[in-house]
């Protein structure tokens, strides 16, 4: 089912329509609603029909800190990343109950933490400690751009090859919502006010602030157009860029993801824009309260399968909603 694994760009195959019309057709015919297509989907993504029930889901949060954070566009102090790594990694955050209760295994990511957390060696993939603050600087370099992207293609490759066949993918950096803000109104073409959200749950001040580092960012990065590599590098960050890099090569590999919130929603849309045909191996999980999300789910043609307003990240809204991927083989 999975080719090989290859580090280099490659084009995208598309999931199995035979396997797909076949699954539809041995479905009730729309008692069950969307889990029908749902089924479908992940019958044409594993190649057999009727689909069976993912064996091994693994989530994967890329974890980076972002130097806009400092300028106060969050509710939480920048310190709280770190935090948030330490808590997934050691069983007590809100992002490793969300995978127990899921059935999944939870994997963190270090791509560009200024502060390194204990944790598996192999997870250390840190290709900058901290980043630029987008407003007046680039995020990262070329090479450091690069190398995030080249990590996540290759964290994906050890997920597949170690019997992945249900991906989540997710982040947990506070600030975050800052440049995916900028990437959502570079690749849309929307203006900085109609993608600046509240977050993490900012007030009117915080919003301003927030609003006037993306108007800036923006301003930065709009020479570029929509060339995914160089929006990261200007207004992006390591642990996005990671995530652009995962996402396209689980496609590569056949497999599918269940995205998470606005971060993983816009890194899809680069993503996508790699690599054409990417999208097809995705579905959202659940809807946010960030409209990055929802202008990058429109461009991409996918629909959450839940909407719960939530806003917590770190792969809590798709881990959530793998119980309904789960459930969706049983309707045949």
């Amino acid at each position: 089912m999975h080719p090989v694994a290859s580090s280099a760009p490659a084009g995208v195959a598309p999931p199995d329509e035979t396997a797909r019309e076949e699954a539809r057709a041995a479905l009730p015919g729309g008692s069950y609603g969307r889990l029908e297509e749902l089924a479908a989907w992940l019958a044409a993504c594993q190649g057999r029909a009727p689909a069976r029930a993912p064996r091994r889901v693994r989530a994967v949060l890329f974890a980076a800190d972002h130097g806009i954070a400092a300028a106060g566009v969050s509710a939480h102090a920048p310190a709280e990343t770190v935090a948030r790594v330490a808590a997934a990694r050691d069983g007590s955050g809100a992002a490793a109950r969300f995978a127990e209760a899921a059935g999944a295994g939870l994997r963190v990511v270090d791509v560009g933490l200024a502060t390194p957390v204990p944790g598996d060696a192999r997870d250390d993939r840190a290709v900058v400690r901290g980043g630029g603050r987008l407003d007046l600087e680039d995020v990262l370099t070329a090479d450091q751009a690069a190398a995030a992207l080249r990590a996540g293609r290759e964290v994906a490759d050890e997920e597949v090859d170690e019997g992945a066949d249900l991906l989540v993918a997710g982040e947990l950096a506070v600030g975050v919502s800052t440049p995916v803000a900028v990437l959502a109104a570079a690749m849309t073409g929307r203006e900085p006010v109609a993608v600046v959200g509240r977050g993490s749950g900012i007030d009117d001040r915080a919003w301003m602030v927030k609003a006037a580092a993306v108007r800036d960012g923006l301003r930065r990065a709009r020479p570029v157009g929509r060339d995914p590599q160089s929006l990261l590098r200007i207004a992006g960050g390591a642990d996005l860029a990671a995530l652009v890099g995962f996402l396209a090569q689980a496609a590569r590999r056949r497999t599918p993801v269940v995205l998470d919130g606005a971060a993983t929603a816009v890194a899809a849309l680069l993503a996508d824009t790699e690599v054409p045909g990417a999208r097809a191996w995705w579905t959202a999980g659940t809807r946010c309260t960030e409209p990055a999300q929802a202008f990058a789910l429109d461009v991409l043609g996918l629909e959450p399968l839940l909407d719960l307003s939530m806003r917590a990240g770190q792969g809590t809204g798709a881990l959530t909603a793998v119980g309904l991927v789960r459930a969706a083989v049983c309707v045949g």
